[in-house]
């Protein structure tokens, strides 16, 4: 979906491995100089991630940087097939807390032994022991560059960085300046033409997340993508204020 010049949503439709099936929203960003991918799905998309970025007009081999906003592995699945496959290097970056639970230094934040064990307890043996083999190999790669909150990258009309925390400890969210288009990640979610809150059994620290939408209100926003939901463009700043303030 074109938001702008030089702005596409590329909806991927996916089957993760709990068996649920949905549609994640990557957001791609591009000039004629450099081309940035706002995360990367789950493992195995990236042919999908090729062919949204050719509807687009934007070949693969354009990709320059890509911007991780939290570790989770709808976010960081696609990233290493990235790397690999790209014939020159390609940037990646992400907050600082993030960094080592993206490289695989430390464990994915929410995939503690207790809530493997609450998540698949219920579930037949066979799909269980294929959960067990993908959270006992996360997908990891190297984050060449730390960002914080505030800063803008001077890519493409200028993107800024707004710190989030709560849905992980080192979420982004991305504002792109000339388009007033907010990237949320999965700070927020959309549903049924709506914008809503993070979703709370997929959040680690619910009280942070809220707190952190006030930081939002911020910026003029004209159009939000939810990474699970897609875009919302009905009156944000004051939908935006109404969740911040409820």
């Amino acid at each position: 979906m074109k938001l702008a010049d030089g702005i596409e949503v590329l909806e991927l439709p996916f089957k993760n491995p709990m068996g649920v099936q949905g549609i994640v929203n990557l957001t791609l960003i591009w000039d004629k100089d450099t081309v940035v991918l706002a995360d990367t799905g789950f493992p195995g998309q990236l042919p999908q991630i090729r062919e949204a970025m050719d509807r687009a007009g934007v070949p693969f081999d354009r990709l320059s940087k890509v911007i991780i906003t939290h570790q989770d592995i709808d976010h960081i699945g696609g990233l290493p097939d990235i790397l690999k496959e790209s014939a020159h290097k390609v940037e990646v970056l992400a907050h600082e807390i993030e960094k080592p639970y993206i490289e695989g230094s430390k464990p994915p934040l929410k995939m503690n032994p207790e809530r493997l064990a609450k998540m698949f307890a219920s579930m037949p043996a066979e799909q269980r022991k294929q959960m067990e083999a993908v959270f006992a190999n996360p997908p990891k790669a190297g984050v060449d560059t730390t960002v914080a909150d505030g800063e803008v990258l001077p890519y493409c009309g200028g993107i800024t960085v707004v710190f989030t925390p709560g849905h992980t400890t080192g979420h982004i969210s991305l504002y792109l300046n000339q388009s007033k288009i907010l990237v949320t990640g999965d700070a927020l979610v959309a549903a049924d033409g709506e914008l809503l809150g993070p979703n709370p059994q997929a959040t680690y620290d619910m009280d942070l997340a809220l707190k952190s939408l006030k930081k939002l209100t911020q910026y003029d926003i004209e159009t939000v993508v939810c990474y699970h939901g897609g875009v919302y463009k009905k009156n944000a700043n004051k939908r935006l204020a109404e969740l911040a303030n409820g």
